[in-house]
């Protein structure tokens, strides 16, 4: 086969191909050289809006994230987290946690908004969830109203002690901060252990912060001999063990393994020789063990 034909060409076809070629490359060039897009003229309603994203993305993320519902709470007691779930700037929260350090309490919705200075929609989605002490609501209008402080007013409560054994689901949800849900999962903690021990024991409970763990302290208590019938801990199955609440099966595997090969656990502190065991919580378990 000759291939040479296929690349012999007469003038017409060189002058078709030169032209192809050239207006090719001029193509090529502009779109290299030139800048085809066009700048978007913005309007000053359209500036308004966009200077407002940050607060309607705020609002959107509490109304959208069905994961996280809202429960009536004390504004006064709102962490850096909290406050980022609620949609307050980080501004915001430094402001109402300066205000806090210095021992004053906001009292009212008015109040909140004054000290973290959001803005009005961010506060009429918010406020509705706020939950202030009793006090606070039957409080009458007077000059003192708005710097008194809130410990002082608090003092004068008579606060009634329960036994936190004894305590009932609406005596939990009385504590600002502790919800349906949440008092559903301290009274079936409570039924895991049997009884509690130690008030330490509402830290372990998930969903409780610091302020509201500090609250039930101060409105509940441990009294009594509350554990009736303790783990054999010398005799009882690594299946049953597993049964309680601060043992998981690898655990309960170890103390088995323990107790085997040292002739039984005789006391407390053999219980820290047990590969894996919190000590942090020994003290809490050993009331809950019998050797």
């Amino acid at each position: 086969m000759n291939f040479k034909e296929y690349f012999t060409f007469n003038k017409e076809q060189k002058i078709g191909l030169t032209v192809l070629v050239g207006l090719i490359i001029t193509v090529q060039l502009l779109c290299f050289f030139v800048d085809f897009s066009t700048n978007k003229i913005v309007t000053k309603e359209e500036e308004q809006w966009l200077s407002m994203q940050t607060e309607i993305d705020s609002i959107k993320s509490i109304n959208s994230e069905s994961s996280y519902k809202m429960y009536p709470f004390n504004p006064n007691f709102i962490t850096d987290f909290k406050g980022y779930k609620l949609g307050m700037k980080v501004s915001e929260i430094d402001r109402l946690l300066a205000f806090r350090k210095t021992n004053k309490y906001v009292n009212s919705a008015q109040e909140f908004q004054k000290v973290t200075q959001v803005s009005d929609s961010l506060l009429s989605v918010i406020s509705p969830y706020f939950k202030f002490p009793d006090w606070v609501a039957n409080k009458k209008n007077n000059e003192s109203y708005g710097s008194s402080n809130y410990n002082d007013y608090k003092k004068k409560e008579k606060v009634v002690i329960i036994n936190i054994n004894e305590a009932t689901k609406d005596d939990l949800m009385k504590i600002y901060g502790i919800g349906d849900a949440i008092s559903d999962r301290i009274l079936k903690q409570k039924e895991a252990f049997g009884s509690f021990v130690s008030m330490d024991q509402m830290k372990d409970i998930w969903g409780l912060s610091p302020e509201v763990v500090a609250e039930l302290n101060s409105h509940f208590k441990i009294s009594g001999n509350t554990i009736t019938n303790k783990i054999d801990v010398n005799n009882i199955s690594t299946k049953e063990l597993t049964k309680f609440p601060y043992f998981k099966y690898a655990l309960a595997k170890e103390i088995v393994t323990y107790r085997s090969m040292n002739n039984g656990i005789k006391n407390i502190e053999d219980l820290t020789k047990i590969k894996g065991f919190p000590i942090d919580k020994i003290k809490i378990i050993a009331l809950y063990l019998k050797f």
